[in-house]
This record gives C-alpha cells, structure tokens and sequence, in this order.
C-alpha cells in the first residue's frame, strides 16, 4: 500500500508540472511544439486515469490531487517567472494638465523613456517606454498616483 501510495503521488505531481507545460505551450508557442505537447501530457492522463481506479481511499486520492496541483502549478508559474525575458511595454497615459510638470520630473529622474503631447484640451497624453518589469511598476505607481488614465501595450514579434 505504501509503495502505490507513492506512486500515485508521484505521477499526480509529474501529471500537474506536465499540464501546467501544456497550458503554459498552447498559448506561448507555435503550433508544433503546442500539438506534441498535447499528445505527450493527454497519453500520459490515460495513464493517471487508470490509477484512479486504485485501492487508495476516495479522500487520500482527493488530497494528493489537490495539493498537487497546489504545489505543481506554483512552481511552474515561479520558474516561468524568473525565467521570463523583459519587453518593451509602450503605457499611454492621459492625466490632468496641471500635473504634466510633476510626472514629467518624476519620469527623469526614474530615467524612463518618454515623451508627451500637452494641451490635449485639459489633458496631458505621455508615452512612456518601460524596458524592464521595475520600470512597469514604477510607471504604474505614478499613473495610480496622478490619477491617470493608461493604456498598455506590449512589443510583439514580427
């Protein structure tokens, strides 16, 4: 009963890491590496399915699952994280004109990319060039702040 006990808690966690992968390739990939991921992660499901049917209590085989997948899908979103490369996101942000001089000053002296078109009747529109996740949440600090209203927009592949 051990030994089954531990195989099933092991094939849960592997099955949890593999559909996460799938999930995550279906949407970042192209087509080829999506579809054999698929195959890979659905053939090994039939195999967790049989198992399913073990001599392992109803509520044993409820708990592994649900922790699981817990602790499965937090580490592959963490790893996929860290393991994340930077974009240039473009924020249109539109605040009142008074406000233009100050988020102006504040945008120097973070040394973030930007420029802005004044006197939109009372409003003032900036573009601003974040390169990095820390600049992203600097300009969205600022935006909240100054009571913007923004827009966001990342860089694609051509």
């Amino acid at each position: 009963m051990t030994n089954l006990l531990i195989l099933f808690i092991a094939m849960n966690a592997l099955n949890v890491v593999m559909q996460t992968i799938k999930s995550l390739c279906t949407v970042n990939s192209g087509k080829t590496v999506a579809a054999i991921v698929n195959a890979v992660t659905y053939g090994f499901y039939t195999v967790i399915v049989v198992y399913m049917s073990c001599d392992l209590p109803l509520w044993e085989k409820s708990l592994i699952i649900g922790l699981c997948n817990l602790v499965g899908v937090y580490i592959v979103k963490l790893f996929e994280e860290k393991n994340r490369k930077d974009k240039l996101w473009k924020v249109e942000l539109t605040v009142r004109a008074e406000r233009t001089d100050v988020l102006a000053r504040q945008l120097e002296e973070l040394a973030i990319p930007h420029n802005y078109i004044p006197n939109v009747g009372k409003w003032t529109v900036f573009n601003i060039y974040c390169n990095t996740q820390k600049e992203s949440a600097f300009v969205k600090d600022l935006a909240i702040k100054h009571k913007a209203k923004f827009f966001v927009s990342e860089s694609k592949r051509l």
